[in-house]
Order: C-alpha cells, then structure tokens, then sequence
C-alpha cells in the first residue's frame, strides 16, 4: 500500500488526519455546502488494455468524477479510492495507474485521503469517491431550466468516442489523430466554467456529459418539466472528428448524440445570462456554443436539422438497457 502513495500531493491546510489511520479527519469548510459523488471503473465495461494505458486509467477514473462536480458547481478537494485487483495484474500496473490518478488530482488541487485494495478474481475494478465544496444554495442542478433558456455546450463533442473508434479500429492511425485519442484517455473535466456558471447568480441548469448530449438532454428536460429543442448543426464538432467518421463510413452526430465521454457541460441560461456567459468565455478562451433553446411543453428533446424537428431518443450508455 505504501508504494501506492508515491508521487501523491496534499493540497490542502484543512486535514487534520492523514493516511495510516482507520479513517481520515479533515476540517469541513465554514459556510460551505458538501458536495459527494463516486464513480466506479470496471475493466472491460469501462476501459480496455488495448486502448487505454495504466496512467489514462487513473487520469479517467478521477475526470468523471471531477465532471459530476464540475456539473454541480463544485470545487473538488478530497478523494477516496478503493480498487480490487485481480492476479492478472502486476503492482507495477497498479502503481501506474495511481501515478496517472494523482497527475490528474496535482492538475486539480485534489488530495487522495484514503482508500482500501483488496483481491479479487476479476476483473479489475475501481471506485472513487470525490468530494467537493459549493457556497449554500449555488449548486447547479438539471431541474433549472425553463421556457426561453439557451441551450448551451461547452468544447466540441463526439471527439472521445471518435478517439476510441480509432483505437479499436486503426490504432495504426492514432498518431494522426492526437486530439481525438486524448480526449478519449485524457479528458478534462470542466470544472472552471462549472464554478463560474454558479457563482453567476443566473440560475442555469447543468449536466456533464457522460453519456452522450441526448442523454443528458433527456435529463435535464425531464427534471425540469419542459422541452428542448437541439440544433445539430450547431453541435460544435471537430475537423478531426468529422474526418474520421467519414473514413468510417459513419455520421459523426451519432457520435456527438450517443457517444459519451467528451466530459463537457450542456446546460441551460436564460438570454441575458448567456451574453454575459459567452463573454467571460472568451476571455478564458473557453469554447462555448449556443446549441438550442428551452421551450415550454412535455418533457423531451427534439433535433432540429434543416428546419425540420424529429424527437429524439433517449439513450445514451445505460449498464442495465440489456437486462
């Protein structure tokens, strides 16, 4: 376990105790709100060998829950990671993947305070938690948004799932591609703009996209009782993306809709809000893109391509849809 814990940083003045204990102590916060989240990484559903290295594993696992805090507004501070490790993997693997955790976390000023690894059959599995701080009642949430709001997403989408096609496919390729093979093993979660957007005082609606804009369109629709109306020619898509679903005999939207992974944000502003949004981007040089608006009716998402609107399906990656 000691060789675990090589190359990791405490970011933080307020931890009263430390790793070696059965728990760890630390000092919450005054006039701040908790944020939690955790997300779990198991081999083969999440992540492959082939396609991913040790170091992007543990870069990943913290990114997607640096997403979920970043969707609440959140700071992240202190992390727990608990791993099963099975005898197909070596120790040197497993410290590599934890090196690619802290890389992440030094990038984020996230402090790992604990844990637990144990054995088991297989497969590999691991399960962070994060937590996070937001001032009392700024968190952002999916049930936000209402009639009139702009539509918003911010980076381009569809790159990670462009990147993993890549991988599986024509990894002989993947030099060609940088930005797509990083945003598949490398994401960034947007944790920034997140904390921006709640600090506001605008209100918006916000969800990180995990599992494709369609899904988490559906969620913020439903949540929030209204409906969204999504331009696809406006989805900010890259050159690189659009050139390998072509050479895949694909469209890259579907990509955008259902892929999953590109651990931006899409949410919803109202107008006013939105020109002061888009400024304070350009000024971080952050790409942020007007994709639709919020309109009053049943809950749901509909695309809008040419003029013409067509409902969209709600579905993104669901672990049980075959069940």
């Amino acid at each position: 376990m000691r060789s675990l814990l090589k190359g990791r940083s405490a970011w933080s003045d307020r931890i009263e105790v430390d790793i070696g204990d059965d728990a760890a102590v630390v000092v919450p916060a005054p006039e701040r709100s908790l944020v939690m989240t955790c997300d779990t990484m198991v081999e083969t559903v999440h992540f492959l060998r082939q396609t991913m290295s040790c170091r992007d594993i543990g870069w990943k696992l913290l990114t997607s829950n640096l997403s979920d805090i970043a969707a609440m507004g959140g700071t992240p501070t202190f992390a727990l990671l608990s791993i099963a490790v099975p005898f197909s993997w070596q120790t040197e693997e497993i410290q590599e993947i934890y090196r690619g955790l802290y890389q992440c976390a030094d990038e984020n000023r996230v402090t790992l305070v604990g844990g637990d690894t144990v054995s088991t059959p297989g497969p590999l599995t691991l399960s962070l938690t994060l937590l996070g701080e937001v001032s009392p009642g700024n968190a952002l949430r999916r049930s936000s948004a209402k009639p009139g709001d702009v539509v918003f997403v911010t980076g381009t989408v569809g790159d990670s799932a462009a990147g993993l096609y890549l991988l599986l496919h024509h990894p002989q390729l993947k030099e060609d591609f940088p930005t797509l093979v990083k945003a598949h093993t490398r994401p960034a979660a947007q944790v920034s703009i997140g904390k921006w957007l709640a600090e506001s005082g605008f209100n918006p609606a916000c969800d990180d996209i995990s599992d494709g804009i369609a899904g988490e369109a559906w969620e913020i629709a439903e949540a929030s009782g209204v409906k969204l109306v999504i331009e696809q020619e406006k989805l900010p898509l890259t050159a690189a993306c659009k050139e390998v679903a072509k050479m895949a005999e694909m469209d890259p939207y579907e990509w955008a809709w259902f892929g999953g992974e590109d651990y931006q944000l899409i949410g919803t502003i109202r107008p006013d809000g939105w020109q002061q949004l888009r400024q304070a981007a350009l000024e971080e040089n952050i790409l942020i893109t007007a994709i639709g608006r919020v309109e009053a009716g049943e809950p749901c998402v509909e695309k809008e391509t040419a003029g013409k609107r067509m409902s969209l399906q709600q579905k993104g990656y669901n672990h049980f849809a075959d069940r």
